[in-house]
C-alpha cells in the first residue's frame, strides 16, 4: 500500500544573502541531497514567501523558505523466479550466498530483481516486520558484496535475530583484499563514522559520528595487496569499507572509497561467515559462503604470480 503519512513541511528563514535557493536548503537540510531538492523546486514544494520559485534563485536574508517532502510512495515487492544460493534453510530462516551485482531490497533504480523479489517466489509466507519493500530481512549487504545473508521466516524469527543482531551477538566475518598491508597485522580500527558532510551519498569517519569498530587480521601478503579477515563489532552502512580506507587500505575495487582495479571488476569484499544463535532452538550456528567465482579467480592469479 502507498505510504499514507502527511507531507513533512519544514519552514526555513535565509540567514545569507545571495544564496542560491536549492544551495540554502540542501544545507539546512542535509538530510536532502541537492539533486533531491532541486525535483522538489521543480514539483512546486520549495517556496519562498509562499510562492514557487527557480533553483537558481538568489535569496534575500530573512526570507521565509518552506520545504514540503512528500512520504516515498512505497509499493509491495512482487515475487520473481530468480534462482538462490541457499546455504540453510528451516521452518525459521533461510540462509543465502547472495551474488554480486544484486540488490537486497527494492529501492529506487532497483525496483526488481533484488533478494527480496527472490525470496517472496521461494518462500510462500515470509515475516512482515520489515515492511512491504523489506520482508523477512535483518541485516544487509551492499549491492556488490556477495556472501551470507540471513532471512527471517517468520515474525518469531526475525525479533529474536534482530534482538540479537543490536545486542552484538551476531558473528559476521569478511574477506577483503586491500591495497598494500596494514600495519600491525592484527588490530582494531576505532573510529567513528556518519554520512560524509562533503558528499552525503557516501560515509566517512567523522568526529561525531556513531562508535564503530572493525577487528581485522592479514591472512595473505602479495605485491601491492594483501588479503584480510575483517570483522565489524558494529553494524554501521559501508563500515569495513570506510574503516580500511580511512587507515589507508581501501578495498581493492572499491569506486567509492578507493579507486577501480585491473584485478577485479568490483570491490573485493565478501560475506565468508556468520554466526548467531538459532531463533527458535537455541543452537550456536556458524555458516559459511564460499568466495565467488570473481573473487577466487582474482586470488588464485594473485597467488600464482606469487609462485
Amino acid at each position: 500500500m502507498p505510504d499514507q503519512r502527511p507531507p513533512a513541511t519544514t519552514e526555513l528563514r535565509a540567514d545569507a544573502p545571495g544564496e542560491r535557493l536549492d544551495v540554502f536548503v540542501t544545507r539546512r537540510m542535509p538530510s536532502l541531497t541537492r539533486s533531491r531538492v532541486q525535483r522538489l523546486v521543480q514539483q512546486g514544494l520549495v517556496r519562498v514567501a509562499g510562492e514557487p520559485a527557480r533553483s537558481s534563485l538568489r535569496l534575500d536574508a530573512g526570507q521565509l523558505v518552506t520545504v514540503t517532502v512528500p512520504p516515498p510512495a512505497e509499493a509491495a515487492a512482487r515475487a520473481e523466479d530468480i534462482a538462490l544460493d541457499i546455504i540453510f534453510e528451516d521452518p525459521d530462516i533461510l540462509a543465502v550466498n547472495k551474488p554480486p551485482g544484486m540488490t537486497v531490497h527494492p529501492s529506487p533504480g532497483h525496483a526488481t530483481a533484488t533478494l527480496v523479489n527472490a525470496i517472496l517466489a521461494h518462500c510462500a509466507d515470509l515475516s512482515g516486520v520489515g515492511g512491504v519493500l523489506r520482508p523477512g530481512i535483518v541485516h544487509r549487504l551492499d549491492r556488490d558484496t556477495s556472501g551470507v545473508i540471513l532471512v527471517a521466516k517468520n515474525d518469531a524469527a526475525h525479533g529474536e535475530l534482530a534482538r540479537q543482531l543490536k545486542e552484538r551477538l551476531v558473528d559476521k566475518t569478511y574477506l577483503a583484499l586491500v591495497e598494500g598491508t596494514p600495519a600491525p597485522q592484527e588490530g582494531i580500527i576505532d573510529a567513528p563514522i556518519a554520512r560524509d558532510p562533503r558528499n552525503r551519498q557516501r560515509m566517512a569517519v567523522v568526529e561525531r559520528g556513531r562508535s564503530s569498530q572493525t577487528s581485522y587480521r592479514v591472512l595473505e601478503r602479495f605485491t601491492g595487496v594483501s588479503l584480510l579477515e575483517a570483522k565489524p563489532r558494529t553494524g554501521r552502512t559501508h563500515q569495513i569499507r570506510v574503516h580500511l580506507a580511512a587507515v589507508g587500505h581501501p578495498v581493492v575495487g572499491d569506486k567509492i572509497y578507493g579507486k577501480r582495479s585491473p584485478i577485479i571488476g568490483r570491490h573485493f569484499l565478501h560475506a565468508a561467515r556468520i554466526a548467531f544463535t538459532h531463533p527458535r532452538t537455541g543452537e550456536r550456528m556458524e555458516l559459511e559462503a564460499p568466495l565467488a567465482p570473481d573473487l577466487q579467480h582474482a586470488l588464485d592469479a594473485l597467488r600464482a604470480s606469487r609462485g
